[in-house]
């Protein structure tokens, strides 16, 4: 589980140790507090992906990558990196498709891009494009944080759904909703990926 910008393993300790209740070994990032990608940002992914593939080399079984806010963002590109070893991917209020009009992930470009908050056609399609594993992309309209609509696929394709919840941003970390979700997805069967038939 990759945390949001600012936290560490603390801040989702109740979706983790929830999963461990379920029978999952869930693990935090083991990277301390989330303070944001340093230097060049393909460069740094490739270095999560190989903290990342560590953690998970004691495992026979694909990973599922869980990440809030900006450790969505995270679960995301190594997810791209490390295809064969993920079985999916869950982001919680994370804002991968921004556009001008997303005013309040201005923080998010500047931290990405090191100067001005303008989008950068490039990078911004490139964190649109979801991983090859079934993804889903968990949001929230009274967020509070990042602009809901970023947090949603522009449209749709095999294997992403965006499924709404209600709650703030911050407390997405222990949110009942965010939980009975997440415990939904890990309980498919694998390679048999459906969409999430209603939130309980």
């Amino acid at each position: 589980m990759f945390p949001g910008l600012g936290s560490d393993g603390l801040a989702l300790a109740p979706l983790r140790n929830y999963c461990n209740a379920l029978g999952y070994h869930a693990l935090d990032w083991q990277m301390g507090r989330n303070t944001g990608p340093e230097g060049d940002i393909d460069a740094w992914m490739r270095r999560l992906a190989d903290h990342t593939a560590g953690l998970l080399k004691p495992f026979r079984k694909r990973a599922t990558l869980i990440g809030w806010s900006l450790g969505g963002l995270y679960a995301r590109e190594v997810a791209k990196l490390l295809t064969p070893r993920v079985r999916q991917v869950i982001t919680i209020g994370t804002p991968f498709n921004w556009t001008d009009d997303h005013t309040n992930i201005a923080w998010l470009v500047r931290l990405l891009k090191g100067d001005a908050a303008s989008i950068d056609e490039a990078l911004s399609a490139r964190l649109r494009k979801p991983p090859l594993v079934p993804t889903t992309s968990l949001y929230s309209r009274a967020d509070g944080v990042v602009a809901w609509q970023s947090c949603r696929h522009g449209r749709r394709r095999k294997n992403v759904e965006d499924v709404e919840i209600e709650g703030s941003h911050l407390g997405m970390g222990w949110n009942q909703t965010v939980m009975k979700v997440v415990a939904d997805r890990l309980a498919q069967a694998p390679r048999r990926w459906r969409p999430l038939q209603q939130v309980a």
